[in-house]
């Protein structure tokens, strides 16, 4: 019996139901959550879970909601980057990490997943940080101009 069908179906019924389920919650509770997010996370996350307690996962369905889940969060980052910041940037670090992230987590590489992980939270903090502001900067150079003004 071909069981394809059934590796493929049952995470897209997921996705979908996950879905219903954080958009219903989100609208009765007012709670700030992306239902696709959840949708997305939540399908791959009880993959991962299944796998480790023994269960068959189709690895391909679990690749493409994790690598959704990289791609999700970069544009959650992006979307949240100071202006000073370049957007391009971020992804291009951002998604090789994720990716090798990704891959850790569905070849259970468990130190190449956290290792990726953990520096792509660290590249996102470092992305999220706002520059320090020039206008300390400007007052202090406005005295400098004024005192060099006096000066001869």
């Amino acid at each position: 019996m071909d069981t394809a069908p059934t590796t493929f179906l049952l995470p897209i019924a997921s996705l979908v139901a996950l879905t219903v389920l954080a958009w219903l919650v989100r609208r009765a509770m007012s709670v700030a959550i992306c239902p696709v997010c959840f949708g997305v996370s939540g399908t791959w996350l009880w993959m991962v879970a299944a796998r480790l307690g023994g269960a068959v996962v189709d690895e391909t369905m679990l690749a493409i909601f994790v690598g959704a889940s990289v791609i999700g969060g970069a544009q959650w980052v992006e979307a949240r980057l100071p202006q000073q910041r370049s957007p391009l940037l971020w992804k291009a670090l951002a998604l090789p990490l994720g990716f090798a992230a990704a891959y850790g987590l569905v070849a259970q590489r468990w130190a190449l997943a956290t290792a990726a992980a953990a520096a792509c939270a660290m590249l996102a903090m470092l992305f999220l940080r706002s520059a320090p502001s020039a206008t300390g900067d400007r007052a202090a150079i406005a005295q400098l101009e004024e005192q060099m003004k006096k000066c001869c």
